[in-house]
């Protein structure tokens, strides 16, 4: 039995942060009702970051609320809206991601729903919280992330600003809600009243950078500094960084910089001896590193730095982390096949419980497709 087994969640959200959030609920156990826009849905369904797409979605709207059911209901019909609300009497956690103060002209705000059902956890996501000067700024995750600071950790000294890879406020945004929802549910367990549960994507980018962020703080506000050379880390000295090879690439950690020049036959970095250097001199140390490591493979360095215990590792792409055995027996791959036409491969839910791996076959739905069923159900 998987350990959320038994609790409804109704998702009205869209996009990433709200529906991961409950992407996870479903991987543990829970059941998810998404209520959509009838004809439309979920906008995410035409939000591609490719241009594949499965059964008439996005793949990233597949890989995002597989495991899920949906129901397809127009908030602005009071019909719509009467059916909505006894779901929700039923419910467990309700998840919503309305721009501020949307959710309660349609007449679900917190206060609203807590009237129908006291014990319900109500999670709220917003861009940038539901006060202050930016509440009604588009909460879109590059957006996110270049008002936050982020960028400017990433990339070399020389160059702009440079945004994370991954929509990354989106999806931190979604873990703390999880956290916090399932803080609330154990609270009511405790209590027997519910709660509301509140993230935007701009404090879950700044909790992201906590490390940094205090350093920030507790330094006199000194900037970030960015290594001219392979930075990896803004606040980390030498090696910290990612080095060319003959035939590769290869990831240097903390260490030292001494032993390493030792280890690697380089004097020039024996000389380095004050710990003091491996910052004030970190491009300088780089520079070396840079030079040396291109003369020999990958291979060559591991072979002599790992059973040193040197903190190193190989740089793979895809296709090489995929073939390796390691990755192989983690069985972090899926297939989601319940439906023709919605065969996807896709990552599972990282948590094992009990050592159970978490996995689901279940498609994402159709726009609506359980609407008959649950109206069944529920009574609607």
């Amino acid at each position: 039995m998987k350990p959320l087994a038994g609790l409804l969640v109704v998702d009205f959200s869209q996009f990433l942060a709200g529906p991961s959030a409950s992407l996870r609920m479903a991987d543990l156990g829970a059941r998810v009702i998404k209520i959509e826009r009838p004809g439309t849905g979920d906008l995410c369904r035409q939000l591609y970051i490719s241009n594949l797409s499965l059964d008439g979605d996005s793949t990233l709207f597949h890989s995002i609320n597989r495991n899920k059911q949906s129901y397809a209901a127009d908030l602005k019909a009071p019909e719509d809206l009467v059916r909505v609300r006894k779901l929700l009497i039923r419910a467990d956690v309700m998840i919503q991601n309305f721009r501020p103060g949307i959710i309660e002209k349609i007449g679900l705000g917190y206060n609203a729903v807590r009237e129908l059902n006291p014990r319900i956890v109500y999670g709220e996501v917003t861009g940038y919280g539901s006060t202050g000067p930016w509440r009604n700024k588009p909460g879109q995750d590059l957006l996110v992330q270049s008002l936050s600071g982020l960028p400017y950790l990433n990339g070399d000294a020389a160059q702009p600003p440079v945004p994370f890879g991954l929509a990354v406020a989106d999806m931190m945004a979604g873990a703390h809600l999880v956290q916090g929802i399932l803080a609330a549910l154990l609270r009511r367990g405790i209590t027997g009243a519910g709660g509301k549960v509140e993230v935007s994507l701009l404090e879950s980018i700044l909790d992201l950078q906590f490390e940094v962020l205090t350093t920030y703080l507790n330094d006199g506000g000194k900037p970030p500094q960015r290594s001219a050379v392979n930075n990896a880390h803004a606040y980390l000295g030498a090696p910290y960084g990612i080095y060319a090879t003959a035939d590769g690439h290869l990831a240097l950690a903390m260490g030292s910089v001494v032993r390493l020049g030792e280890l690697l036959d380089c004097p020039a970095l024996t000389t380095y001896i004050n710990p003091a250097a491996l910052f004030n001199q970190r491009d300088e140390i780089k520079s070396i590193l840079v030079q040396h490591l291109k003369r020999k493979t990958t291979q060559h360095w591991l072979s002599i730095l790992e059973p040193a215990d040197v903190w190193c590792a190989d740089v793979l792409n895809w296709d090489r982390l995929f073939a390796h055995e390691a990755f192989q027996a983690l069985d972090m791959v899926q297939t989601v096949d319940s439906r023709p036409g919605a065969v996807m491969r896709t990552t599972r839910c990282p948590i094992r419980i009990d050592g159970e791996v978490l996995i689901s076959s279940l498609a994402a739905p159709h726009i609506g497709e359980h609407n008959q069923f649950l109206a069944e159900e529920f009574d609607l």
